[in-house]
Protein backbone atom coordinates (compact mmCIF):
# COMPACT_ATOMS: atom_id res chain seq x y z
CA UNK A 1 0.00 0.00 0.00
CA UNK A 2 1.32 3.43 -1.05
CA UNK A 3 2.34 6.11 1.82
CA UNK A 4 1.44 9.22 1.91
CA UNK A 5 3.14 12.07 3.83
CA UNK A 6 0.42 14.72 4.72
CA UNK A 7 1.83 17.72 7.25
CA UNK A 8 -1.19 19.56 8.92
CA UNK A 9 -0.98 22.90 11.26
CA UNK A 10 -3.44 23.95 14.01
CA UNK A 11 -2.82 27.65 13.79
CA UNK A 12 -4.00 28.84 16.85
CA UNK A 13 -5.22 32.57 17.59
CA UNK A 14 -4.59 34.51 20.84
CA UNK A 15 -8.60 33.39 21.56
CA UNK A 16 -7.64 29.75 21.91
CA UNK A 17 -9.28 29.18 18.63
CA UNK A 18 -8.17 27.08 15.82
CA UNK A 19 -8.25 27.17 12.21
CA UNK A 20 -10.23 24.74 9.95
CA UNK A 21 -10.41 25.07 6.31
CA UNK A 22 -13.26 22.66 4.34
CA UNK A 23 -11.59 21.18 1.61
CA UNK A 24 -13.71 22.30 -1.73
CA UNK A 25 -15.64 20.84 -3.82
CA UNK A 26 -13.84 18.32 -6.64
CA UNK A 27 -11.35 17.45 -4.48
CA UNK A 28 -11.47 14.21 -2.47
CA UNK A 29 -13.74 14.22 0.59
CA UNK A 30 -14.84 17.41 -0.08
CA UNK A 31 -16.59 19.50 1.87
CA UNK A 32 -15.31 18.21 5.30
CA UNK A 33 -13.21 20.52 7.43
CA UNK A 34 -9.69 19.84 8.22
CA UNK A 35 -6.26 21.03 9.42
CA UNK A 36 -4.28 23.28 6.61
CA UNK A 37 -1.45 22.08 5.20
CA UNK A 38 -0.91 19.47 2.54
CA UNK A 39 1.67 17.00 0.86
CA UNK A 40 5.17 16.84 1.53
CA UNK A 41 6.99 16.96 -1.57
CA UNK A 42 9.99 14.65 -1.96
CA UNK A 43 12.71 16.92 -1.42
CA UNK A 44 10.70 19.08 1.39
CA UNK A 45 10.53 18.43 5.40
CA UNK A 46 7.53 18.38 7.41
CA UNK A 47 8.15 21.86 8.52
CA UNK A 48 8.90 23.06 4.94
CA UNK A 49 5.98 21.66 3.52
CA UNK A 50 3.69 23.65 5.90
CA UNK A 51 5.72 26.64 5.50
CA UNK A 52 4.98 26.57 2.02
CA UNK A 53 1.48 25.39 2.69
CA UNK A 54 0.41 27.79 4.61
CA UNK A 55 1.97 30.61 2.42
CA UNK A 56 0.04 29.00 -0.50
CA UNK A 57 -3.40 27.98 1.30
CA UNK A 58 -3.48 31.32 3.54
CA UNK A 59 -1.07 33.89 2.46
CA UNK A 60 0.43 33.52 5.77
CA UNK A 61 4.23 33.26 6.54
CA UNK A 62 5.70 30.79 9.13
CA UNK A 63 9.31 30.29 10.57
CA UNK A 64 10.16 26.66 11.06
CA UNK A 65 10.49 27.89 14.91
CA UNK A 66 7.28 28.51 15.55
CA UNK A 67 6.06 25.15 14.60
CA UNK A 68 5.68 23.14 17.64
CA UNK A 69 4.93 19.49 16.52
CA UNK A 70 2.20 17.71 18.65
CA UNK A 71 0.80 14.40 17.69
CA UNK A 72 0.13 12.50 14.23
CA UNK A 73 -2.33 10.64 12.69
CA UNK A 74 -1.71 6.99 11.05
CA UNK A 75 -4.39 5.89 8.79
CA UNK A 76 -5.37 3.54 6.49
CA UNK A 77 -7.70 5.07 3.53
CA UNK A 78 -9.01 2.51 0.86
CA UNK A 79 -6.29 3.63 -1.67
CA UNK A 80 -3.90 4.76 0.61
CA UNK A 81 -1.90 4.82 4.01
CA UNK A 82 -1.77 8.64 5.57
CA UNK A 83 0.93 9.81 7.81
CA UNK A 84 -0.05 13.50 8.93
CA UNK A 85 2.10 14.53 12.07
CA UNK A 86 0.14 17.70 13.46
CA UNK A 87 2.25 20.81 13.97
CA UNK A 88 0.90 23.64 16.38
CA UNK A 89 1.74 27.23 15.41
CA UNK A 90 0.66 30.51 17.49
CA UNK A 91 2.83 32.89 15.75
CA UNK A 92 2.79 34.04 11.95
CA UNK A 93 2.66 37.35 9.98
CA UNK A 94 0.31 38.66 7.64
CA UNK A 95 -3.47 38.13 7.76
CA UNK A 96 -5.11 34.69 7.67
CA UNK A 97 -7.07 34.62 4.55
CA UNK A 98 -8.30 32.15 2.10
CA UNK A 99 -6.07 31.99 -1.22
CA UNK A 100 -7.93 29.24 -3.08
CA UNK A 101 -11.60 29.82 -2.33
CA UNK A 102 -11.89 27.41 0.44
CA UNK A 103 -14.24 28.45 3.97
CA UNK A 104 -12.09 28.74 6.49
CA UNK A 105 -13.52 29.00 10.05
CA UNK A 106 -11.80 29.90 13.83
CA UNK A 107 -13.27 27.49 15.99
CA UNK A 108 -13.17 26.54 19.67
CA UNK A 109 -11.49 22.99 20.43
CA UNK A 110 -13.90 22.10 22.64
CA UNK A 111 -16.59 23.00 19.10
CA UNK A 112 -14.25 20.95 17.07
CA UNK A 113 -16.39 17.67 17.01
CA UNK A 114 -19.36 19.80 15.61
CA UNK A 115 -17.63 20.23 11.64
CA UNK A 116 -17.29 17.09 9.14
CA UNK A 117 -13.85 16.19 9.16
CA UNK A 118 -12.01 13.25 7.57
CA UNK A 119 -11.33 10.10 9.38
CA UNK A 120 -8.00 10.79 9.58
CA UNK A 121 -8.46 13.83 11.29
CA UNK A 122 -10.53 13.12 14.67
CA UNK A 123 -7.99 11.25 16.84
CA UNK A 124 -6.33 14.40 16.34
CA UNK A 125 -8.95 16.39 17.90
CA UNK A 126 -8.42 15.17 21.71
CA UNK A 127 -4.42 15.75 21.81
CA UNK A 128 -5.35 18.70 20.43
CA UNK A 129 -7.63 20.00 23.31
CA UNK A 130 -5.54 18.51 25.73
CA UNK A 131 -2.73 20.95 24.79
CA UNK A 132 -4.35 24.00 24.66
Amino acid sequence: MKMVLVAACALVDADGRVLLAKRPEGKALAGLWEFPGGKVEPDETPEIALIRELREELGIEVSAACLAPLTFASHAYEHFHLLMPLYICRRWSGTVAAQEAQELAWVKPQRMRDYPMPPADLPLIPHLRDAL
